[in-house]
């Protein structure tokens, strides 16, 4: 079965498209990545989305014609990429645009509440490509108890799971998340949770102080020096010493953190704050690693398996943070692997998850892991549209 996975993430920045085609295999599918295309938003319509995100207050009818407009996008980039690459797809998993996702439960209303909520009109997908559409995958993890996110290891465990090597799996797009699979261990033994920022914050002190949307290559950071001082005092952030299953979004490392950042730096220049937030994603992980992945990996234990760190997402290319992240992890006696060994270039990898778990739901599967959510049960995910 071909499928078409589509993602936009918290970073705003665009919607990859990966086209994979999916197999029953002995134990778990079998995926072979066929075409992977990404494309940029409309500055217009990313400054939108990002408004949409951080706003206090939004008229019903904005949302609206937001939620319509993104399906139509995903429809352009869908069928562009199809007919570049000449492709014919059964099935579309779209994960659409976060705009807002709080996986705690507060107050509201008189009583405890958790939300997510992601824009794509999965029928303007249907209609324009007379193609079946799995949308709105999280909320039935959340549902279940869980915090909805990540739903990315299910395809981190289908992909990379090995006999003999412990396997983290870390994304570094808007926010940054992890997927450990010990060696040798079935899924439901995998632990995974979102880690903190990782582009996000970077991105938008970019915009701020550089006009640019994002630290190419880490360049801006490699000119700057870390203010000590100020990490140290990020890294007392409740959310970083909080045990797995969480989950975190713009709500939390948004427009509100930005400033907070900025008023712990004071007059610093802005390359060094721009070097600051990049050690911040650097030392989160770093310390959700130490925290609570080396104990889950029984790396403790004599014999223990040798452990890969297998970096995706666009943080992958910032050349600045990937040199702390390894002055940090390689001491441990951690190996870094390109995920481009295992035939998934890194900008491809969350599309192609999307476009496993619309498989999933296609032949009624579940497709969370409640280790890695907090759900009480596997669900299946999403809700079918079908114009045909």
């Amino acid at each position: 079965m071909t499928i078409a996975g589509v993602m936009s993430g918290t970073s705003a920045d665009g919607v990859d498209v990966a086209i994979v085609r999916i197999a029953p295999g002995k134990h778990v599918p079998k995926l072979k990545l066929l075409e992977h295309r990404a494309f940029s938003y409309p500055k217009a319509l990313r400054n939108v989305v990002l408004a949409a995100m951080d706003a206090q207050s939004i008229s019903a009818a904005e949302m609206a014609r937001l939620h319509w407009r993104l399906g139509e996008v995903y429809a352009d980039c869908i069928a562009q990429t199809l007919a570049a690459s000449k492709l014919r797809a059964s099935l579309v998993g779209v994960h659409g645009q976060t705009i807002y996702h709080q996986g705690a439960a507060s107050p509201y209303l008189g009583k405890p509440l958790k939300c997510t909520w992601q824009l794509g009109e999965a029928s303007c997908i249907a209609e324009r490509l007379r193609i079946p559409v799995i949308s709105d995958f999280r909320p039935a993890d959340m549902a279940a108890g869980g915090h909805a996110a990540p739903l990315v290891p299910m395809l981190d465990y289908t992909v990379f799971a090995h006999a003999k090597r412990n396997r983290v799996l870390q994304n570094l797009g808007g926010i940054a998340n992890l997927s450990a699979i010990p060696a040798n261990t079935s899924a439901d033994k995998l632990l995974a949770f979102d880690t903190g920022p990782a582009n996000m914050v970077v991105d938008a002190l970019m915009q701020r102080f550089f006009q640019k949307p994002y630290d190419r290559n880490g360049a801006t950071a490699k000119r700057g020096i870390v203010l000590q001082p100020v990490l140290d005092t990020l890294m007392r952030d409740p959310y970083f010493v909080a045990a797995p299953p969480k989950s975190t979004g713009r709500e939390q490392y948004g427009a509100a953190f930005v400033d907070k950042l900025l008023k712990l730096c004071g007059k610093a220049r802005g390359e060094d704050i721009i070097a600051t937030a990049t050690a911040l994603t650097a030392e989160s992980i770093a310390h959700a690693y130490r925290t609570f992945v080396w104990p889950h990996l029984g790396m403790n234990a004599p014999l223990a398996a040798a452990t890969d760190f297998i970096p995706a997402g666009g943080g992958a290319k910032n050349a600045t943070l990937m040199r702390m992240l390894r002055e940090r992890l390689e001491p441990l006696g951690i190996t870094f692997v390109p995920i481009e060994t295992f035939g998934l270039p890194a900008e491809a990898k969350e599309a192609a998850a999307f476009a496993l778990l619309a498989w999933l739901t296609w032949h009624g599967l579940p497709g969370n892991v409640p280790s890695a959510t907090g759900a009480s049960r596997p669900v299946v995910l999403g809700r079918i549209t079908d114009a045909r």
